[in-house]
């Protein structure tokens, strides 16, 4: 896949996954992508943003694993992180779901913003299953390459690292999660965060308190799931 050279793969995955973007499939991707904005088609992310959630958590870093679907279609939203916006786009409402539930969990005060990175840069991988998406068209990314190369991150990370947590929301997620050997990691599943099924397990689930138990447990920092206020953020913030 030429696009991932260009894009310069984290150093760490690409030892790891870096070989994947080579395969027949991924090349087929690549001239996809490729022909879909020859025909003026608005992608998400841009470019460089593709592959964000794996250049800000390196391998090694990764602590926490929260598996999206793919990415927003609106103007502005997608920027590589699952459930992340860029600052001064409006909370999405299943990131406001999230903050909800830490809020009932940990007591936090809800952030004025839905930027991502602080978590993170922690460790936490917000990895989609899908990478791109066209505006506003949902999932019309999927079945097209992505989600093997998604599939090898999370093979790696299992197969490589012990005692990561994984956040699986809702049954999508779930899925996509099932090579995960539970006796080396911890799998925490919920509904999904979207208001169509928050309630009916999700808001209550207790997932963030309960990975920085498992951390502590593991001789692991905890995640400080507070975000800093959007007036206190990086003026590059991307």
């Amino acid at each position: 896949m030429s696009e991932g050279r260009e894009l310069k793969l984290e150093t760490s995955w690409k030892q790891r996954v870096g070989s994947y973007l080579e395969r027949p499939e991924m090349r087929a991707l690549s001239g996809f992508l490729r022909e879909r904005k020859q025909q003026g088609r608005v992608i998400y992310p841009r470019g460089s943003r593709i592959f964000a959630a794996l250049d800000t958590t390196p391998f090694d870093a990764v602590k926490v694993v929260i598996l999206g679907q793919d990415p927003y279609h609106g103007p502005g939203q997608a920027h590589g992180l699952c459930f992340s916006v860029l600052p001064g786009v409006a909370v999405p409402p299943s990131l406001e779901n999230i903050f909800r539930e830490i809020e009932r969990d940990l007591g936090l005060p809800r952030p004025d913003h839905g930027w991502l990175v602080p978590w993170a840069r922690q460790g936490v991988l917000l990895l989609n299953a899908v990478l791109t998406v066209e505006q506003g068209q949902a999932g019309s990314h999927q079945g097209k390459g992505w989600e093997g190369f998604t599939d090898a991150c999370i093979d790696a990370l299992n197969r490589e690292r012990e005692k990561l947590v994984f956040l699986l929301w809702g049954s999508y997620a779930q899925a996509k999660g099932k090579l995960i050997d539970t006796r080396r990691h911890r799998v925490l599943k919920a509904p999904h965060p979207s208001p169509l099924s928050a309630h009916r397990g999700f808001l209550g689930c207790g997932h963030f308190s309960a990975t920085n138990a498992w951390l502590a447990e593991a001789g692991m920092a905890s995640i400080d799931w507070r975000l800093p206020p959007r007036s206190e953020l990086p003026t590059d913030a991307q």
